[in-house]
């Protein structure tokens, strides 16, 4: 190793333990302005508002490349991309493999869709590939806020790791625990976990982290937001300070620059795009529509043609809209908090296949929901916050495809939503509609009226199978324990 680095290394594991100690009161909010903060930091550019000025580089980096098979990667993880039909890098990944490959820390921002989590994946499973992880110590860590995003990363990994004979954990809240405790005291070289499950488990004495060279950060904003700072910082005191760090998100506030400055060491920046500027591909609509008209002019939009995820604020209200749906004719369904996992998962699966055709969600989906070929999101309830506005509108435009942003707007919101606007970079095309045949409406997102015949969502005939054979007759508890180790050994297999 470098012995620059690692002398770097350390110095940044004695500042990231000092740093740890005292980020727990600061991290629920926001942070103040350091314009005339401490150590220079007066020194650096302005930034944008709400963000950081992104640290300079002083090792250069390497250069991007154009090609996978430009990177110094296993033959398997070349011959796994083709076999995914992944052949040209995005930018994040051409700017970041060589980099991250290499050993150097990243920092990278890219909008959801980016391409961030091969960015991190291909070089902590390249830089894993032929270890062997011992009972309860895996050698990398990715962090993630949600339960949603740690599934969505898990299964974009999961073929590569294969490839690679590595085997993946899965760690989150809302699942049987004691399942996770087994895969890991069976051996998992690479955890994907969200930081509250992962510290019970720590407690509990099913890992530890102390052999983790690789630690990733996706969407540390939000971790950040959700008041998950101290968990976070605790976790990554744990793992091996001259490890490889890597940090990725799609807006970087002031919350992620105590991370960057507490454990990155002389990152690589890469930002594929200004976290507050429109993607090309994406179009943004405001919609004017009076309150009375408003419930109306939903359902129109939810009856189109083709898939939409529809926002709105509360548990309570995306409830009442789904069942408002559902009695229309709409295959409508619920996401949210409330939900339990399961539910959640089935939900996801059915409008993935489009055995529903709306989900009605609160900012729980606003991350880790990767659809393919999604080209409408609408704001039922406007956002309060112009990050929350970016990453419910990056479910649509992702990897290059097309889509809408639309967002309906009463007169008593229109000016706060022209503020958030302003925030988020983006300048709209706003038009007044209602309901009704409205031509602006059904153009701009194939609003039509609905059938009126109610409909009611049920599982799909080959997932009603599998339960009723599950669940047929009595069995013995022999039995239930062969069925148990399994189905703990097939998770462990496949995870």
């Amino acid at each position: 190793m470098n012995p620059t680095r690692t002398n770097d290394r350390s110095h940044r594991a004695s500042r990231s333990r000092r740093f740890g100690s005292a980020s727990g009161g600061a991290s629920r909010s926001k942070a103040p302005s350091r314009s005339g903060g401490q150590g220079g930091q007066s020194r650096r550019p302005a930034a944008v508002q709400g963000e950081f000025a992104l640290p300079k580089t002083i090792t250069p980096a390497l250069p991007a490349v154009e090609a996978f098979a430009d990177l110094d990667m296993p033959r398997q993880l070349l011959a796994a991309l083709t076999t995914q039909g992944v052949t040209v890098p995005f930018p994040i990944q051409g700017a970041t493999l060589p980099n991250s490959l290499a050993g150097r820390d990243v920092l990278g921002r890219g909008r959801t869709g980016s391409g961030k989590t091969l960015a991190f994946g291909l070089a902590l499973l390249a830089r894993t590939t032929g270890q062997r992880a011992e009972p309860r110590q895996p050698l990398a860590l990715v962090l993630v806020p949600t339960r949603e995003l740690a599934q969505q990363v898990t299964d974009a990994l999961t073929p590569y790791a294969r490839a690679v004979k590595l085997r993946l954990a899965t760690v989150v809240g809302g699942m049987p625990i004691g399942r996770q405790a087994s895969a890991l005291r069976g051996g998992a070289e690479v955890v994907v976990a969200t930081p509250g499950r992962l510290k019970d488990l720590i407690d509990r004495g099913d890992c530890r982290l102390d052999r983790v060279a690789i630690t990733v950060l996706d969407e540390a904003d939000q971790m950040a937001d959700m008041g998950f700072m101290p968990q976070v910082t605790a976790l990554l005191d744990q793992v091996r300070p001259e490890g490889q760090r890597m940090l990725f998100s799609a807006t970087l506030d002031r919350n992620v620059d105590r991370l960057v400055r507490g454990y990155l060491s002389d990152p690589v920046v890469h930002s594929v795009d200004p976290s507050q500027g429109a993607v090309t591909t994406m179009e943004h609509h405001v919609l004017h529509v009076q309150g009375a008209d408003k419930h109306r002019t939903t359902t129109e939009i939810a009856a189109r043609e083709g898939r939409v995820i529809m926002f709105l604020d509360t548990k309570h209200a995306v409830d009442r809209l789904t069942q408002d749906l559902l009695n229309s004719g709409v295959r409508a369904a619920a996401l949210h908090g409330g939900k339990s996992q399961p539910q959640r998962t089935r939900t996801l699966a059915q409008f993935k296949t489009g055995h529903v055709t709306v989900l009605i969600a609160t900012n729980v989906a606003a991350r880790g929901i990767h659809v393919d070929n999604l080209d409408l999101v609408v704001n039922v309830d406007p956002p309060t916050d112009h990050k929350d506005y970016l990453h419910r509108g990056g479910r649509t435009a992702r990897a290059g495809e097309s889509g809408s942003v639309v967002t309906l707007v009463t007169p008593n919101q229109r000016r706060d939503m022209t503020r958030l606007m302003a925030a988020a970079g983006i300048v709209p095309q706003t038009t007044q509609v209602r309901s009704g045949g409205d031509e602006a409406l059904s153009r701009i997102t194939g609003a039509q009226a609905p059938s009126g015949v109610p409909v009611t969502i049920t599982a799909p005939a080959a997932e009603k199978r599998k339960r009723g054979a599950v669940t047929r007759g009595r069995r013995s508890p022999a039995s239930a324990a062969r069925r148990s180790r399994g189905r703990q050994s097939g998770f462990d297999a496949a995870a």
